[in-house]
């Protein structure tokens, strides 16, 4: 067990939501160390925090807790192309990825914080918007060995605390079987599976031992993927 301490506060949601109200350089800039306070120090001392916890899961799995190029993701929106040009995040997103980088598609594990209303805080962890020969190397490897597939994503446990989520296709993929008993898994353009969580418990002492014991409960789905597309788990 890791040591019980509260990392995001009340305050981070206050400012997420404030900025999501204000989201304007003229607004921002003023309030840079509170951004730094409230929201960005507490992620980066969350990201050091669970680094012991998820190499004891999978040694491929990195959290970088350095201010830039880490696993934190900028506040800064990439506007060049959208037609939305706040120029601010208004969540947290941390990535803890797949030291197979860009090599090739592997899964990782993902934290999302945000004061959105009606948007939910949430973990998660697999492979997620994946191109078409990914998403073809894990269907094969469902319809080779759907029991292990079963396994990993059926158990009580998983059932309890996860949801496979993501979009799907109408119809199964042109070459896989409609009446597979995985067809709706078959049917998916990702695999990614997640767990929602309250502002009080993000804010709770125990919330890095939650989202720990999380990432532990997909950690069968994702060895299952990581070997789908041949990478080391």
């Amino acid at each position: 067990m890791s040591a019980r301490q509260a990392y995001f506060t009340s305050a981070t949601f206050v400012f997420l939501r404030d900025l999501s109200r204000n989201n304007r350089k003229d607004w921002f800039d003023p309030r840079k160390n509170r951004y730094e306070a409230e929201v960005r120090g507490p992620a980066l001392r969350f990201i050091e925090a669970a680094a012991p916890g998820l190499a004891k899961i999978s040694s491929q799995v990195i959290a970088d807790p350095r201010p830039l190029g880490g696993s934190l993701m900028r506040v800064y929106r990439d506007v060049r192309f959208a037609r939305d040009k706040s120029p601010y995040k208004t969540n947290v997103g941390i990535g803890f990825g797949h030291r197979r980088g860009r090599d090739g598609a592997a899964p990782g594990y993902y934290l999302h914080l945000t004061a959105e209303p009606g948007a939910d805080n949430f973990s998660g962890g697999g492979i997620h918007m994946a191109d078409t020969a990914t998403l073809n190397r894990v269907r094969d490897a469902i319809v080779d060995d759907t029991a292990s597939w079963k396994r990993a994503t059926g158990g009580a446990k998983f059932r309890a605390s996860q949801e496979l989520g993501g979009d799907a296709l109408k119809n199964p993929p042109k070459g896989y079987p409609a009446d597979h008993p995985m067809v709706e898994d078959l049917k998916r353009k990702g695999f990614f599976a997640h767990a929602k969580y309250t502002q009080a418990q993000v804010c709770d002492p125990g919330f890095l031992d939650l989202f720990l014991e999380n990432c532990r409960t997909e950690a069968p789905m994702m060895a299952f993927l990581a070997a789908a597309v041949g990478a080391d788990w």
